[in-house]
């Protein structure tokens, strides 16, 4: 028998039951489905990381959906738990899915649902913070400072790199890459070398507008090149942002070899997925490369470091935060709980997941559709013709 978590009940008499393993920002994604009858429960155990045999208790005997998160295993156990209890939607709140094993999912009719399209822009923004902390060694000197260690202007204090004219490189230009990408060529007059197995032409038809604004100005123009490899980005970018999704391709794709690649006062930036990286090749290249900075925002074994990583002061390291901007993070919220009460009530799939605006205007009721489902395929759901 698992144990009992303690809950936080909103609107008792409802007649669907749905569970939220965590306390989510915002409260119109309480108020959304209660509006629509739903009794929600939201887990308040003070626990970071709850386990299958928590979620297991949360679920209990009758349960129509379940809101959760990136840290649960969600996996056969759970949905069988959950379609024995009368489910058949589930929604992490993240637009990544590598906790969920969609398989499972499928074999017990479970809808699962994420929240991309609310995440570009503030992904990218953070991408955008860690390059330049990382350029501009701002974690280094904040500690120096707090310490009590600055008696002076000295002219070799903290000397980090300029970023103005420099390329920075961009692996995997979807809509975080781009918008990353437009980010550091507008904001920075940086030149930009992608590689994508897809052309961005919409990115580079904005450099190219740029370059030619700039130019009519008087300044410098700014340039753009497709590379033919990931190699050749890091061969000759100042500063490399990755953006590509995980699979067994892109399992340590930055590892020895490539980072032996790079130029050695490069800065490397990952607000993707952690095993991307090859963490402990990192800290090696991080020990024999002072100059060499890198800007982290996900890890290998999340939560955890590799040894020897919080040591590095040439590495500003952030506790996955990129999606944590309130308007971005209470919007997730809404587009899970969305998710969720859509399969319950049986509405169709909206047609374009990443067009989420019409979920997120608080002037006007949302669409009766389910903003994203990742299997709705599998199972067969009708798409939505608004």
């Amino acid at each position: 028998m698992a144990k009992p978590v303690s809950i936080e009940v909103w609107n008792p008499n409802g007649k669907y039951r749905v569970i939220s393993t965590k306390p989510m920002p915002g409260t119109r994604w309480i108020n959304l489905l209660i509006e629509q009858d739903c009794r929600v429960e939201i887990c308040t155990e003070k626990k970071t990381i709850l386990s299958v045999e928590d979620i297991i208790s949360l679920i209990g005997n009758k349960c129509d959906g379940v809101i959760g998160q990136l840290t649960e295993d969600w996996g056969e156990t759970l949905f069988a738990a959950l379609s024995r209890a009368g489910g058949k939607a589930f929604s992490n709140m993240a637009v990544g899915y590598n906790n969920v094993d969609v398989n499972a999912a499928n074999k017990y009719g479970v809808a699962v649902g994420n929240t991309p399209g609310v995440l570009t822009e503030t992904t990218a923004e953070l991408a955008a913070s860690l390059s330049l902390a990382a350029a501009r060694r701002i974690v280094e000197a904040d500690e120096f400072m707090r310490a009590g260690l600055y008696d002076g202007w000295l002219p070799h204090l903290f000397v980090g790199n300029l970023l103005k004219g420099q390329t920075v490189g961009v692996i995997g230009a979807g809509r975080i890459g781009s918008a990353y990408a437009r980010m550091m060529v507008e904001g920075f007059k940086m030149n930009l070398i992608y590689y994508d197995l897809y052309q961005s032409t919409r990115l580079e038809k904005f450099v190219t507008a740029y370059g030619e604004f700039l130019k009519s100005n008087g300044e410098q123009p700014v340039h753009w090149k497709r590379a033919s490899s990931m190699d050749e980005v890091l061969r000759e970018a100042d500063v490399i942002s990755l953006h590509p999704v995980l699979d067994k391709t892109t399992y340590h794709l930055i590892n020895k070899e490539s980072l032996a690649t790079m130029k050695k006062e490069a800065i490397l930036v990952n607000c993707s997925r952690g095993p991307v990286i090859d963490e402990v090749a990192l800290v090696e290249h991080l020990k024999q490369n002072p100059m060499f900075r890198v800007g982290l925002d996900v890890f290998e074994d999340e939560p955890f470091m590799k040894p020897g990583l919080a040591e590095m002061k040439n590495a500003v390291i952030v506790p996955h935060i990129a999606s944590a901007s309130k308007w971005t993070r209470e919007g997730m919220a809404t587009l899970a709980a969305l998710n969720v009460l859509g399969k319950i009530k049986g509405y169709p799939i909206w047609g374009d997941s990443n067009r989420v605006e019409p979920f997120l205007n608080e002037s006007v009721p949302p669409p009766a559709a389910c903003p994203s489902i990742v299997n709705a395929k599998a199972l067969g759901l009708p798409v939505s013709k608004l």
